[in-house]
């Protein structure tokens, strides 16, 4: 089948699966173009649990599919491919928190949302890019935080509000490689233009990117955010390039700079048409946590979102 074909298929298949497509900003612009919420992870985890529908495709990676099953454990979880990792979600087990924990009683689990469902089992917050800084400030300067597994947004959660914690090294494999160097050089290229860099980067803890007037950190929805509200012309983009398609959807008018043609999420990728049509007709690949891991996982879900 077509592109086209199989769209119309898709339109189908929802209507009497009584679905909903939701979609990460890293996905395929047709991915996006099908789905019925696009959205970082904080959005994509308030739909799921919002949702009335009864089955729920998951265009992203394997960790946002099982959270949202945690979150709706009533309703039918599918992701649309085989084998989307995420190297922040692997770089850290449910053994090495109960270790912390077990050399730290007095401690506080800090766990970014990219987490496995074992991880945020053990884990006393969940967050996101977009209130990990409203969590950790919740938390305050006198607790004993351990926060995993990002170490760039951890350090740039350290900068910004002073609070040290106990930082896991893991990072993610895409916005490890946006660099100091990188951004410098972009920014003297385009004098002009508004850097937005997710905290997720490689850059995210240095002074001299922190102390450029013109460099700005925000989870993904918080560059679209500012790129619709802002009266300049010309941005660099620094995180995924597939959130280059709902930026130049929405600001037409506007120049959109990728910070380096390789910030792609491979994993993010492999969601397609096909695999969604697939999903749908034959309820492919159904991600569901086990009673026992989601009841735990839960309530760091729900911190968060209350939170956030």
């Amino acid at each position: 089948m077509e592109n086209k074909e199989i769209v119309r298929q898709i339109e189908i298949l929802k209507k009497e699966k009584n679905a909903i497509v939701l979609a990460h900003y890293y996905t395929h612009p047709e991915v996006q173009d099908v789905a019925d919420y696009i959205g970082d992870s904080l959005g994509l985890a308030r739909k799921a649990g919002e949702t009335k529908a009864d089955v729920i495709v998951f265009c992203g990676v394997h960790f946002m599919a099982e959270t949202a099953s945690i979150i709706s454990p009533n309703k039918k979880v599918l992701i649309p491919a085989k084998n989307c990792g995420c190297s922040l979600a692997e770089s850290i087990t449910s053994e090495d928190i109960r270790k912390w924990k077990a050399n730290n009683p007095d401690g506080v689990v800090v766990s970014y949302v990219n987490t496995t469902a074992e991880v945020k089992a053990e884990t006393d917050y969940c967050c996101t890019s977009s209130n990990a800084i409203k969590v950790v400030e919740h938390l305050g300067k006198d607790k004993n935080i351990f926060f995993t597994p990002d170490k760039n947004l951890g350090g740039y959660i350290v900068k910004k509000t002073g609070i040290n914690m106990h930082l896991w090294d893991g990072d993610c494999c895409v916005h490890e490689k946006i660099s100091t160097k990188m951004v410098l050089e972009m920014n003297q290229k385009y004098p002009e233009a508004d850097i937005l860099i997710h905290p997720e980067s490689n850059c995210a803890c240095d002074d001299k990117i922190l102390n450029l007037p013109n460099a700005y950190f925000y989870s993904t929805a918080g560059i679209i955010e500012h790129a619709a509200k802002s009266n300049k012309k010309q941005f660099i983009i620094a995180t995924e390039l597939g959130t280059l398609h709902q930026l130049e959807k929405k600001n037409p008018t506007k120049e959109f700079i990728v910070i380096h043609p390789k910030t792609i999420c491979g994993s993010m990728k492999k969601v397609n048409l096909k695999g969604i049509y697939e999903a749908l007709l034959n309820d492919k690949y159904e991600v569901k946590v086990p009673d026992k891991i989601a009841n735990k996982a839960i309530l760091s879900i729900q911190r968060m979102l209350k939170i956030g």
